[in-house]
């Protein structure tokens, strides 16, 4: 077997990886579980981003699989542990769907996401076919998270897996984006991290809670 076959059975190994680790923070009601889920899906994001750089013989996604680790496996995961312990947030108990409902409707999600792929991926090279569809369905189930959580923290989470499944499309549709456009969009996203921190401290000091049910009513009022 030569090196870009291998490359590219590994492209789909680490696909199906991330499409349980999906599945796993859909699944997590711990918050620092949460997290570390985050991180791992952030881990394998850059092997694969590394893999197809292997696979097409991109060498200029090996930048964007450093960029990858620095920002989703070091810097934001410490971030949000760091904010999770100063928070004293330990579990999302109040979820808008149960937990079981919602693996059920992310499994319609998945099939739905292949669905629609598998026309499109007709069109694109060997790596877009096998992949486009679990791109897809990680981007619908981070939506899925965001809609079932009641704490903003695990909303965030769910906002930065959605952000990771847009680049998994990128890295393998597209062979990856101009660095310059994937600098930018990791600096506005650890900026708008940062942000969220800060603004998660005011709502923790005004409502002592977290709950997103404190900010309706706050519209309300």
């Amino acid at each position: 077997m030569n090196a870009p076959a291998a490359s590219l059975q590994l492209v789909e190994l680490l696909a199906s990886l991330l499409l349980l680790l999906s599945f796993a923070m859909l699944a997590q009601r711990r918050i620092a579980s949460l997290v570390n889920l985050f991180a791992l899906q952030g881990a394998v994001l850059t092997a694969s981003t590394a893999a197809v750089a292997a696979s097409a013989g991109l060498p200029h996604l090996y930048t964007s699989a450093a960029l990858t680790l620095v920002l989703k496996v070091l810097l934001l995961p410490v971030f949000l542990r760091r904010l999770v312990v100063r928070l004293g947030l330990q579990w999302d108990t109040e979820s808008l769907v149960a937990i079981p409902l919602q693996m059920l409707i992310g499994l319609a999600l998945v099939i739905f996401a292949f669905g629609l792929a598998q026309p499109i991926s007709q069109f694109g090279h060997e790596i877009t076919r096998q992949t486009l569809g679990i791109a897809l369905a990680m981007v619908l189930l981070s939506l899925l998270m965001m809609i079932g959580r009641r704490k903003a923290v695990s909303q965030v989470v769910g906002f930065l897996a959605l952000e990771n499944g847009l680049v998994f499309a990128a890295t393998t549709a597209t062979q990856g984006m101009p660095m310059v456009v994937e600098f930018g969009i990791a600096l506005d996203v650890l900026v708008g991290a940062v942000i969220l921190g800060v603004f998660f401290f005011q709502i923790r000091e005004q409502f002592d809670s977290l709950e997103l049910k404190h900010l309706e009513r706050l519209r309300e009022e």
